[in-house]
């Protein structure tokens, strides 16, 4: 990754307010202006009185002559196209405003040198001497730097459909050019990067949590390995406590007047069990290698997965809907949210390593009350036909009936089961309590034939590592749910729900109120003030910070 201006200039990292002080000698000064931008014959020109010729001839010449030196020339050329060619960055502060930001965004993972840094580092600091061509090129560069920091604001720096195929995101879709022009005529940059980047509250409070973990990177060198081991169990004695609990002093778990003994004290334990709440581990109070595993990863780790997020949410829809289903796979959880208010949270179940949930958004379209199980391909492929090649008895014990392509049915014992035909078939099993689905499934057709439903497994909900499905995603207590989504219709009261589910028929009720789903994955948050992490589930999180170091 390259190394951000304040990397390069040491003097940057004293603070915000050399940082300023630095912009307003270098980008405001009158005497500099004066003699830089405000004569009349200089920076004010256009560029049709550099560049002579035709003026629909003007950006042809500059792209001719610097398309390899932009990241976006085409849209550099629409921008001064659609403005007659005049200038855009003459006024200091709107300028400034720019370079600000651009520093300022190494908190969110993006780098001013990713943005003509060095190059715009040199000819600001010596902006009172350059002359009308450097101006110009200036000008273009500034330009050019924002409308590629403008698209990594609003798509993020890599594609996530070059990382794994369960991410399916559409892309988000703003006229760049039409906003920077807003943002020129009102010397607002704010109008455009309003429209660009994310306005999720997650998104804003990663950058705080990723201010945070740079400053603790910085300020504390690294830590020392806690060998791992047999459990830690409270009570015990184990001379690894001491390295332990010094990490647990640093971390914020431990109050620095705490003592430091060999056994794993109450007070140990207690630090312990908030440590894995916070870092989405089985909040038992005992140490495995998994926590040990945990609390070895340096603040600089820690750093990486909070960029590693940001750059998610920068792939996620900037408009969420105003009634939503905010469903975090990695964190287990689904949250109700309409408007800016949090209606409920369910602990949920989702795809296991082999049959990961995948990542899109969609819509609800109706709910299935006492529903059959109609099996998808992954289940009927790798477990239905190869269990019932196995076992004759395997499809009358799980309650699984088969049809052929023309709906009728077939008796297990007639079927050719060394047959391809058998992939052709149908298979359902009808509602029951032993019915998967359980009482109610929540429907968004999709190609991935994932949905929210109940189950008859309930007792995996008690678990704190919850990814066990083939995909689809389980719910606790769905029918609450269910009734929260259908509360909108006068004649399906709760009442009527219960007796619908009572008398055990299946009934489709299709949704009228407008409510999306959105099946994202992130593993770092900010929560009550404090920066939360869950394990990396699906092991996503290594291959996209390996992404983002070749895309800087």
């Amino acid at each position: 990754m390259r190394l951000s201006i304040l990397q390069y200039y040491p003097f940057f990292r004293k603070g915000a307010y050399l940082i300023s002080l630095f912009l307003l000698i270098s980008f405001t000064s009158c005497k500099e202006e004066t003699s830089a931008y405000a004569a009349p014959n200089n920076f004010s020109k256009t560029v049709s009185d550099f560049f002579s010729g035709n003026s629909n001839k003007i950006s042809e010449e500059l792209l001719n002559s610097e398309r390899s030196s932009l990241f976006y020339p085409d849209s550099v050329q629409a921008f001064y196209n659609n403005r007659n060619n005049d200038l855009a960055w003459s006024n200091p502060k709107f300028r400034s405003s720019l370079i600000d930001t651009l520093i300022q965004a190494e908190a969110q993972g993006l780098f001013y040198n990713d943005y003509h840094g060095d190059e715009l580092e040199k000819m600001l600091t010596n902006l009172n001497v350059l002359n009308q061509q450097e101006l110009i090129k200036l000008d273009y560069l500034l330009t050019d730097a924002f409308f590629k920091f403008g698209d990594h604001l609003l798509n993020g720096k890599i594609d996530p459909k070059k990382l794994p195929k369960t991410w399916d995101i559409a892309k988000n879709k703003r006229n760049q050019v039409k906003l920077l022009n807003q943002a020129v005529d009102k010397t607002n940059l704010e109008i455009s990067l309003s429209q660009l980047r994310p306005t999720h509250p997650i998104y804003q409070k990663l950058i705080a949590a990723s201010k945070e973990y740079q400053k603790l990177k910085n300020d504390l060198s690294g830590f020392e390995e806690i060998e791992k081991g047999e459990l830690i169990k409270p009570g015990m004695q184990d001379q690894r406590l001491l390295k332990i609990q010094i990490r647990l002093k640093s971390l914020g778990f431990l109050r620095p007047i705490d003592t430091l003994s060999n056994l794993y004290s109450e007070t140990v334990q207690e630090a312990i069990k908030q440590f894995q709440l916070e870092n989405g581990l089985m909040v038992d109070g005992v140490i495995g290698n998994k926590t040990i595993g945990v609390l070895n990863q340096g603040f600089d780790k820690r750093a990486e997965q909070i960029l590693v997020n940001l750059e998610r949410w920068r792939w996620f829809p900037r408009d969420l809907g105003s009634h939503y289903i905010l469903i975090n796979i990695a964190n287990f959880q689904l949250q109700v949210v309409n408007g800016n208010q949090t209606i409920s949270t369910h602990k949920i179940v989702v795809g296991r390593e082999s049959r990961k949930t995948p990542i899109f958004s969609d819509e609800i379209e109706f709910l299935d009350f006492n529903p059959s199980w109609y099996i998808p391909p992954t289940i009927k492929n790798n477990d239905v036909i190869p269990g019932a090649r196995r076992n004759p008895s395997y499809l009358a014990n799980k309650n699984i009936d088969v049809y052929n392509s023309k709906g009728q049915k077939l008796s297990p014992s007639q079927i050719d089961w060394s047959s391809n035909a058998v992939r052709s078939y149908q298979y359902k099993q009808d509602p029951g309590p032993s019915n998967p689905l359980g009482e109610v499934k929540i429907s968004f057709p999709n190609k991935y034939i994932i949905y929210l439903h109940d189950t008859s497994s309930k007792s995996l909900f008690e678990g704190n590592f919850r990814a066990h499905s083939s995909g689809c995603i389980r719910v606790q207590n769905v029918v609450d749910l269910a009734k929260y989504l259908l509360s909108d219709q006068k004649k399906i009261t709760s009442e009527e729900i219960d007796k619908i589910i009572e008398q055990g028929t299946t009934r489709r009720i299709y949704m009228n109120q407008k409510v999306n789903v959105h099946i994202f994955y992130w593993t770092a948050w900010r929560e009550n003030g404090k920066t939360r992490f869950t394990d990396d589930i699906y092991n996503y999180d290594e291959a996209t910070y390996k992404a983002l170091k070749k895309a800087s």
